[in-house]
């Protein structure tokens, strides 16, 4: 009789979900100064769990083959030795990073045409981010950092050379011991070939969901559906968690029509259009187990002096979005496998 109970018992326990907190997180953004606790309280005042720190390397342009990253010429922030001072100050608060190190092409060029034109060159420019990532790996490491990231957006450089990233990853577990994932664009997850390799599906969603200019949330709701379809079916299919590695809408009118749009353009601020669009996101996935959570992008340092009532960009301080996101990462929330 005892041998069946302890039978029964072993069985329910390996049948238990694991189960993790949502990643309720915002994309901090890198300043030339070290972070103070002034600028932590924001983050701890919407409840955010986790955040992302991105120290960036520069290539001049989309056929260039070594980057240029830690150095006394970039911003303290966008170094190793500031997302160092960055994940300590975040750590002290209980707030748990991603580490995202990222390029910037001059002019903003998007970093998913990133192409050689040799085999030469593409050695060359794999030599360089390896070096890039590896460095920025064993910070993840010693900080005990709970996400690295090794990589975001880069379509061709993905598409072109697989059995490198297949290798990078390799060398970055030899280095890093917690869980990976890469930050796929929105129109490039379902091609990037090495999901099975890492801990998340990492995705920037910016999805196109809606042409109007003023956006019903239902419409959003619709909008959203072919796509989490697909996203869903990948999660299943990989068994591994989606994770938002970026999310968010600009204020302004058409925010769902092109997400992804950075440029400065004069469109009309809707704030109320972003907002909306913030809460259909929550609610079409923060329930849903096999979806991990996500980083708004994108939170600034400066909490005072950023955003506001008249800004039609990405970051939702000090607008209605804000309160959105305040709501929803106050609840607890879980997934699990």
């Amino acid at each position: 009789m005892k041998k069946l109970i302890v039978l029964v018992l072993l069985i329910s326990i390996s049948c238990k979900k694991k189960v993790e907190d949502k990643v309720n997180g915002v994309s901090f953004v890198s300043s030339g100064e070290e972070v103070a606790q002034i600028h932590v309280n924001p983050i701890l005042d919407i409840h955010a769990n986790y955040a992302a720190i991105m120290p960036f390397g520069f290539i001049p342009q989309t056929d260039s083959s070594e980057l240029i990253f830690n150095s006394d010429r970039q911003w303290f922030g966008e170094t190793k030795e500031g997302a160092k001072q960055y994940i300590g100050m975040l750590h002290k608060n209980g707030v748990r990073v991603m580490l995202k190190p990222q390029i910037w092409i001059r002019r903003g060029e998007f970093t998913g045409n990133l192409t050689m034109q040799t085999e030469a060159e593409w050695k060359k420019l794999e030599d360089s981010y390896s070096k890039f990532i590896l460095l920025y790996a064993d910070l993840a490491q010693e900080t005990q950092t709970d996400i690295f990231c090794i990589g975001t957006e880069l379509a061709s450089f993905v598409k072109n050379r697989p059995e490198y990233w297949s290798h990078l990853i390799e060398e970055v577990r030899k280095v890093y011991k917690g869980k990976i994932t890469y930050a796929a664009n929105w129109d490039e997850y379902a091609k990037t070939p090495f999901w099975n390799e890492l801990d998340y599906i990492g995705v920037n969603a910016y999805f196109p969901i809606c042409d109007r200019q003023n956006p019903t949330m239902q419409t959003m709701r619709e909008g959203w559906q072919p796509w989490k379809t697909k996203l869903k079916e990948l999660a299943l299919e990989v068994k591994k968690p989606m994770l938002f590695t970026e999310f968010g809408y600009r204020s302004m009118d058409y925010t769902g029509k092109k997400p992804w749009l950075v440029d400065r353009n004069e469109e009309k601020v809707n704030l109320q259009a972003q907002a909306d669009a913030t809460q259909v996101i929550f609610e079409e996935f923060w329930d849903e187990d096999w979806f991990a959570g996500g980083f708004v992008w994108k939170w600034f340092m400066h909490h005072d002096k950023v955003g506001g009532l008249a800004d039609n960009r990405f970051t939702p301080q000090n607008k209605p979005a804000e309160s959105v996101i305040r709501k929803q990462y106050a609840k607890i929330k879980k997934y699990g496998p």
